[in-house]
């Protein structure tokens, strides 16, 4: 039952639903009329008096406008003057000529001053550019004038100098001191009169260096003092333009000196460079490339007194010479006087000079280092006379070498004695040690000693290297250990011009580094080093033996045989891996040695079979098995090609018997592995093979062999439930079986009639199409069965 109010109730809910629904009846019909008076007067064009237009934009502002307008009137009236006084100057007398230029000059200059007074500052610099222009066109209108006889170069020095300062007091005056222009444009000219005079004067080299370096001082102290940015920047820009022309004279002159004197006027010349660039750091230390001109200064320091002191040395010593120069630069950096720009300088100037000395010297090392890889193409040719000789078989040997070792001691010293910060202590003394290393190997080709004291002197370089190896830093024993290597290197490769250097130097290079590999920090490096230099040495004893190569793969063989105990004596240490490297690299170069002579072949790889088998009993390298089962087989297959055996099972079966017993450990310790990764490949490797060749073969017994062990095959795989030996046996045995048969085959083809292959076809196609109706009967039925479900 729905309950139901009163009637008068229900009469007074009725009544105040319907007021509100008129309420918000009214509201939505006075928004409908408010949108559609705003959509009528969208869509309404609008009076094209009424439509809004944006002004232009300018694409240039007021006063580019105006720097333009007044660059472009200052270019265009000068060009006037210029043409009025080059061409237009012969039409006028001597008076004429004079009041014209200088009532335009005079207007040109005093037009500026006007001009400031009403603030029109670009107008008033345009005007004042004019004016300087036309002083120089008055210069010059001077000396055509009244003045042809005079020299043209002393008279533009002289006019130089006259303009240089009529423009800086122009520029200096109360009422045109706030103009830009003229005080830049008088340093501008001012570059001009010392060198214009020295040529005027026709004055050497050392003259004219000298006046653009006194202009470029007198720039460096305009820069210096003057505060205005627009002088700076062109005293700045004077100062490296003629400093940088003064410098590069200076140094051609200094190199191109043949005598003391010549020498040591273009060393003052450096060295008032020096001074200039000194000066400018001492005065403004804060700068930023106070440190530039400080290096500077020091390089052009080391040049100016290096120079002096080459002119009257050998040209060998002169390297040495700038070397001191620059050594003795780091007195000033120990001076405390000095500001730290200043001291900065002279030491990265000082580390440059000793670096390029250390340049200078590498092509003697290179050739010390190399050099003895050409005896690698002149084995035992006969020992040279010394140790230049040993290092100079295919390059010549620099020249003015003489001192190179001289150099290398220097440099070390000051990296022993004088870095003392502690971050860069150690690594100073490192650097120290292999520059003395360095030097103590050149020196016997340098001295020129005898061959066999020079073979001594790197013998005990590399076992002072071994033995500087015990130190604890990381870093030195680094250090020490790459050393005794590239000595050891070179000590070996300078052996083999000589059998019985070459057998006496590796024999004690084996027992060297044998000796270090009991440390077992190094052992890592010098363990593998001792097998490379015993592979070598067996290597030498076969030849000095006279045996032939494939005989001298047995005495190789020995070194793999070493590194097979010595790895397994180091078991997890961090130098078996290295160890295990060299010893299948000198297993494979025996390999390389005996391939020329197959039954030695067979024999090195039977051996290197058994060295791989021994090392796969160690529980972590199982792996190694299959390698060492690979080297049995190819040692089996080339002893049966050395006896010409052409049957393809002597080469399958090998493979054949150890690959099955591999897959039957493997099914027995692991049930669930596939039949075809466990027999697969074992079964393959002489079914395939054999079943080629008995293709190939007319006669019965090896199809018969075949089809009987494919017949076993097949059985025991359908015993064992094993696919691999059911699929590869049944096949081996249909394809034997097809051959066999396929005579038969072709006699019984020949003796049917020729309609009996059309017949069996429409029987077989009868058949398929039966079997395709019944299951398509078979399907209906099944769809009626689930329609009655339904």
């Amino acid at each position: 039952m729905t309950h139901l109010p009163p009637p008068a109730e229900e009469l007074r809910l009725l009544d105040a639903e319907l007021r509100q629904l008129d309420a918000r009846r009214a509201q939505l019909l006075a928004r409908r009329a408010w949108l559609v008076s705003t959509l009528q007067r969208i869509q309404r064009p609008l009076p094209v008096a009424w439509s809004p237009t944006a002004p232009p934009r300018p694409e240039t502002a007021a006063p580019s406008v105006q720097n333009v307008l007044l660059v472009l009137g200052g270019v265009l009236l000068t060009l006037a003057a210029a043409v009025f006084t080059l061409v237009s100057w012969g039409h006028m007398g001597i008076t004429g000529r004079a009041l014209v230029l200088g009532a335009v000059t005079l207007a040109a200059l005093a037009g500026p001053v006007l001009l400031l007074k009403r603030g029109l500052r670009s107008t008033a610099e345009s005007v004042a550019g004019l004016g300087l222009a036309l002083t120089v066109l008055d210069a010059y209108a001077l000396h055509e004038a009244a003045l042809t006889g005079t020299d043209g170069t002393g008279y533009a020095a002289a006019a130089s100098a006259v303009l240089a300062v009529i423009w800086s007091a122009y520029g200096l005056l109360p009422a045109t001191a706030a103009l830009r222009l003229p005080l830049p444009s008088a340093l501008a000219v001012a570059q001009f009169p010392l060198l214009l005079s020295a040529l005027a004067a026709d004055a050497g080299p050392y003259v004219i260096t000298a006046a653009l370096l006194v202009t470029a001082g007198l720039d460096t102290v305009v820069a210096l003092r003057v505060t205005a940015v627009s002088v700076r920047i062109a005293a700045v820009v004077g100062a490296y333009g003629m400093g940088g022309w003064g410098v590069l004279a200076a140094g051609w002159l200094s190199l191109a000196a043949d005598d003391p004197g010549a020498a040591a006027r273009a060393g003052g010349l450096l060295l008032l460079a020096a001074a200039i660039a000194l000066g400018a750091v001492w005065r403004g230390p804060g700068t930023r490339p106070a440190l530039g001109l400080a290096i500077t200064s020091g390089l052009l320091t080391v040049g100016a007194l290096g120079g002096v002191a080459r002119s009257g040395l050998p040209s060998e010593w002169a390297v040495p010479a700038h070397l001191v120069c620059g050594i003795a630069l780091l007195a000033a950096v120990r001076a405390g006087r000095l500001p730290d720009a200043i001291r900065q300088g002279f030491a990265w100037a000082s580390g440059v000079v000793q670096a390029l000395a250390l340049l200078w010297t590498l092509p003697v090392l290179t050739v010390v280092l190399l050099g003895p890889a050409g005896w690698v193409g002149r084995v035992w040719s006969g020992a040279p006379s010394d140790a230049r000789t040993a290092v100079t078989v295919e390059a010549p040997w620099p020249p003015d070498s003489a001192a190179a070792p001289v150099v290398l001691v220097a440099v070390a010293a000051v990296l022993a004695l004088a870095i003392r910060a502690e971050q860069w202590r150690a690594r100073a003394w490192l650097g120290a040690l292999g520059l003395l290393w360095a030097t103590a190997l050149m020196l016997p080709a340098v001295l020129g000693i005898p061959y066999v004291a020079g073979m001594s002197v790197l013998g005990v370089m590399t076992a002072a290297a071994l033995y500087v190896r015990r130190a604890t830093a990381p870093a030195a024993r680094l250090t020490a250990l790459v050393l005794a290597l590239v000595t050891s290197v070179s000590l070996a490769l300078t052996a083999l011009a000589s059998q019985t250097a070459t057998l006496v130097v590796l024999s004690a290079l084996v027992a060297l580094f044998a000796a270090a590999s009991w440390q077992a920090s190094v052992a890592p490096v010098t363990a593998p080093a001792a097998l490379v230099y015993a592979a070598a040495l067996a290597s030498a004893t076969g030849a000095a033996a006279d045996w032939a190569p494939a005989r001298t793969a047995l005495l190789v063989l020995a070194v793999p045989v070493a590194a097979a105990l010595l790895a397994a004596r180091l078991g997890e240490h961090r130098a078996t891996v290295p160890v295990e490297i060299v010893g299948a690299a000198t297993g494979l170069l025996a390999v390389g040695l005996a391939v020329t002579d197959p039954p030695l072949l067979a024999l090195v790889l039977a051996l290197c079979g058994v060295i791989a088998a021994g090392t796969a009993l160690r529980p972590d390298r199982r792996p190694v098995g299959y390698a060492a089962t690979a080297l049995f087989v190819l040692a089996a297959w080339v002893r049966l090609a050395a006896w010409d055996v052409g049957t393809p099972e002597a080469y399958t079966l090998p493979v054949t018997v150890p690959a099955l017993l591999v897959g039957a450990l493997r099914r027995r310790r692991d049930p669930r592995a596939s039949s075809w990764t466990a027999y697969g490949p074992g079964l393959a490797a002489t079914l395939l093979p054999s079943l080629v060749a008995a293709w190939a073969d007319p006669h019965w017994t090896r199809p018969l062999l075949l089809g009987t062990a494919a017949l076993l095959v097949t059985l025991l795989g359908a015993r064992q439930h094993l696919q691999a030996p059911l699929v590869l046996g049944g096949s081996v045995l249909a394809l034997v079986t097809l051959h066999e048969l396929a005579p038969y085959v072709v006699q019984v083809t020949g003796a049917l009639p020729r309609w009996a292959p059309p017949a069996l076809a429409g029987l077989l196609l009868l058949a398929l199409g039966a079997t395709y109706e019944q299951r398509i009967r078979d399907v209906r039925r099944v769809r009626e069965v689930l329609g009655r479900m339904n």
